[in-house]
């Protein structure tokens, strides 16, 4: 029953491990007098989903963005799952117009079905090589999104019907591999992007139910 319980909840954590929404940016259009900006995003990450955030450039001689996201899935209860992630990412280097990106990130996140409810904590890891003007942009990118340590609590029904079910911390628990393509464009202060991309399991042996991932975005730098 311990067995049963625990493969429905890795394939739960399985569907709610995945490519995190990332702030994409133009690094030839993000000047010292518009360093804050703020970003809206929609997409498919086994659902449909949107996402908010804010990002700030410092005053450091390599380019370092701070920003921090949060989102969710659209559904009926909004809040029973949501992802938090605070990190930032830096130029890594910069050959004429072709640029290097290196984001890192800690990730807190919060599923739940009839099943269970699994609060994580994780992190991710992107690396971006792309091609960069003031007007827009292209690039590929390549990631990883883990989950490090989660907890899991079992519903009430599933505790009526089976008693033995697994509850407490496990270390550690998921992952996904993502790589893919991202581009955008730039409007006065206001910057449009798109990501397109799969995913894949950690031991690179299988895929995700859905194996790729959408977003659209939008940011409005100040």
């Amino acid at each position: 029953m311990k067995k049963f319980i625990f493969i429905i909840c890795a394939i739960a954590l399985s569907l709610f491990i995945k490519s995190s929404s990332a702030q994409n940016i133009n690094w030839r259009n993000l000047p010292d007098e518009q360093a804050r900006f703020v970003n809206l995003n929609v997409g498919w990450d086994f659902g449909s989903t949107i996402g908010i955030g804010y990002g700030t450039k410092l005053k450091t001689k390599l380019p370092v963005v701070l920003n921090t996201e949060f989102s969710l899935p659209l559904g009926k209860n909004l809040l029973d799952d949501f992802k938090v992630k605070v990190g930032g990412q830096t130029e890594l280097f910069r050959l004429g117009n072709f640029s290097g990106t290196l984001k890192i990130a800690g990730v807190f996140r919060r599923y739940e079905n009839n099943f269970t409810r699994m609060l994580n904590f994780g992190s991710e890891f992107s690396g971006e090589i792309g091609y960069y003007k003031q007007g827009w942009y292209a690039a590929g990118e390549f990631g990883f999104d883990k989950a490090i340590a989660t907890h899991i609590k079992s519903s009430p029904e599933t505790k009526e019907y089976m008693p033995t079910s697994l509850n407490g911390w496990y270390v550690p628990t998921g992952g996904n591999f993502f790589y893919g393509i991202q581009t955008g464009v730039s409007v006065k202060k206001n910057d449009f992007s798109v990501r397109l991309g799969k995913l894949k399991t950690q031991d690179f042996k299988s895929s995700p139910m859905i194996p790729f991932y959408l977003q659209i975005g939008v940011k409005r730098r100040f």
